[in-house]
Formats: C-alpha cells, structure tokens, sequence
C-alpha cells in the first residue's frame, strides 16, 4: 500500500472564509481516512466487501448525523462542518460516504424531522453512535426517477400495519438494523415507516456484481406481509415531499462529497506528473498536460465555492431544493470528468490499484445516478427557472 500524500488543493484561499471550528472538525476527518480508510479502502474495493471495522470511526469524526442536536446523540455542528466531513470521506471512497449519507441525511434526517419524540429518543442515539445502522427505502425496481409510482403499500390491522413490497438499490440494507421506508396507505399517500430488522417477513438479500462503489453494501429490501407497529409510523409529514425533504439533505452532502473524490484525482495527477519522465523531462511539463490540470484546478475551485455558498444558505435555512439540484448536477459532472482525465494522464498506470483514479471513477459513476439522474437534476433547474414542468 501506497502512502496516503494527498494535499488539498486551496486555490481561492477558501479555508480564510471557514470557522477555526470548521477546519478543525474537517482536519480531524481527513486524519481519519489517510489512517483507518486509505490503507485498507483498494483491497475492500477489489474483493467488493464494505469495511465494517471502520463504522466506530466514522461515528468517532462526527459522520453519523453532525447536524442533528445534542440532546439526541448529535454533534450539533453546521451544514458547511457536514459538507466538509462528507467531502474528507469521499476522498477516501464515495461508498464510504454513501455509508454516512445514508445513515445521517436518510435516516437520522427523517426520524428527527417527522417523527415524535418517542422515536427520536429510541433511535437516534444509537444510530448517533453507529451501534445501529439504517437504510432508507423509496427507489422501487419499477419505480426509480419517478417514486410517486412506488407500489410498497401498507395495511391498517387495527393494532399494526402490514407492510408488502420491495425496495432496489438500497445502501447499508445488508446490514441495517432499522430501515426508514416510504409505502402507500390503502388511500394511496405516502407515509415513512420504521422497519427493525428482526421483524418477521423483512429480509435485505445483498445486491453483487456491482463495478461502481463495490467497497459499499447494496441490497434490497424486501416485506412480505411484515407487522410494523403502529407507533412506528412517522407521524409529522407524509405526501412524497417527505423523502423528497430526506434526498434534499443527501444531495446536499453530495455536492460537497463528490469534491473530495475530484481533488483526490487532481492531486494523485498533479503529483504524477511532477514524477512521471517522457521525453528527457516530466509530463506536467507538456502544454496538454498543463491544459487539463489547470481546468482541473478551475472546476474544482468552482465547485467549492459553489458549496460554500449553499452552505451558507443552508444554515440559514434559505437553501431551495432546485438550488441543491444545482449543485450537485454540477459537481458529480466535474469530478467524473476530473476523474477521467486523471486517468488518462497516468496512462495504462490509472486502470490500476496502485493508484484511486479508477476507483473513483467507477464509483462516480454511480453517484451521478443516484439521488436523481444528472438529466433529472437538469429538468428540475429548467423547471425552476421556466415554470414549466417537462416531466410531464
């Protein structure tokens, strides 16, 4: 295993506009993966396994809700301070991060938004401290861009409800003991339901054969007539705006994420070229060389920049779900292109292990689908500035 040297790449001196408090928090996640996620993350990747050693230390830097309160086994931080943790864990691995987005913006996010405070007391401390895992259940083998088609329903028995369905493409569903999913009442409106493991007829087969994010656990949820207690319905907000609220949030750490996967490529590139000799003299030398590293630097800055300002916004609740979409269109679209130009700059030596280029790559290949396509996340900002619905 190589040594983890990666340098961030600071252009527009934008750590001058972060908080000491920021800086520290996103210090103490970059240690953490150059020392518990960089030496084990490519040999995860290849034997397509999900490290769960490394779920205490995700819980230890903060990943597993940052911004839920205190009070709830939170560590109360900012958005920025959650973008900042998300973009340290994605220069590890986008699946690694998935892991955190999902149990933070999925599943914390919902319980503590729209469920009581029964349920909050009950789950969101242990899910706080990684003791409990979750995953989150809207995407339908049938029903993916369009989730208001969903089909998982339930059915009220008097005492509990009986849940029937399925759910794709699920992250952490091999080893959730919880599960937040979204499923029509007999009156067709959709409703959150908190599903625990050990309930009789819910099973998680894993999904495999996967070649994007294969150092993260993705599965299926499965209910066959599944008795769900009725004090597990999240009673504060139903309709499909409710997950939809849910995929603002993991979008949101998204756009931030997605910059780590892309200043990992420009600095394993930049580094590349400064070493690799051609011609009697480094690569970076060359004016195409040169040309893509420059562009690379640009868009990243950009795409900082970009996050920033929506953090801002986001912690002043301002934050419009079209303004999310923006961004993280924008960003899963510039750290893929980074990815593969970093590729082709090491040459035959990118498609290796020894190097996290391809890696990311086929790992962002997967993040520009998931959380809304990026054609998706394009209608939406055509609708917004239109006012005129081309889903339709």
């Amino acid at each position: 295993m190589k040594p983890d040297l990666f340098e961030a790449p600071d252009y527009y001196n934008i750590d001058d506009l972060l908080t000491q408090e920021h800086k520290l928090i996103r210090d103490a996640a970059r240690a953490w993966v150059k020392r518990d996620v960089s030496p084990i993350i490519e040999q995860a990747a290849q034997d397509a396994v999900f490290p769960e050693s490394i779920i205490p230390g995700l819980a230890g830097i903060g990943a597993f809700g940052p911004y839920i309160p205190e009070t709830y086994g939170g560590a109360g931080l900012d958005q920025i301070s959650y973008g900042l943790i998300m973009q340290e864990i994605e220069r590890g691995d986008s699946g690694v991060r998935s892991t955190a987005s999902v149990q933070s913006s999925l599943v914390m996010y919902p319980i503590w938004k729209y469920g009581n405070e029964q349920q909050r007391a009950k789950y969101l401390p242990k899910l706080a401290s990684g003791e409990w895992m979750g995953s989150f259940g809207l995407t339908e083998p049938d029903h993916g861009s369009n989730p208001g088609g969903m089909i998982t329903n339930y059915k009220d028995m008097g005492d509990h409800y009986l849940l029937n369905g399925a759910k794709l493409w699920i992250s952490n569903s091999p080893f959730c003991d919880v599960a937040v999913v979204w499923a029509k009442n007999e009156q067709g409106r959709i409703h959150g339901l908190i599903v625990e493991r050990d309930m009789e007829g819910f099973s998680t087969p894993e999904t495999h054969n996967k070649w994007s994010l294969r150092a993260s656990a993705t599965g299926e949820l499965i209910f066959q007539d599944v008795k769900v207690p009725k004090e597990n319905l999240l009673p504060n907000k139903s309709g499909l705006g409710a997950p939809l609220g849910c995929l603002d949030s993991a979008r949101y750490g998204i756009a931030w994420g997605v910059i780590g996967a892309a200043m990992d490529c420009y600095d394993t590139a930049l580094r590349y070229s400064k070493e690799r000799v051609q011609f009697g003299r480094p690569i970076g030398g060359f004016q195409l060389q040169q040309k893509k590293l420059a562009e690379m630097i640009t868009e990243i800055t950009k795409a900082q920049l970009l996050c920033l300002r929506l953090g801002q916004l986001k912690n002043e609740d301002k934050a419009t779900s079209a303004q999310i979409s923006m961004a993280k269109r924008n960003n899963v679209d510039m750290a893929l292109k980074i990815a593969r130009d970093a590729r082709q700059m090491l040459g035959g030596m990118g498609i290796t292990g020894e190097y996290p280029i391809m890696r990311h790559m086929m790992n962002l290949e997967s993040v520009v689908t998931y959380e809304g396509t990026h054609d998706i996340h394009l209608l939406i900002t055509g609708l917004d500035i239109t006012g005129l619905n081309a889903f339709k």
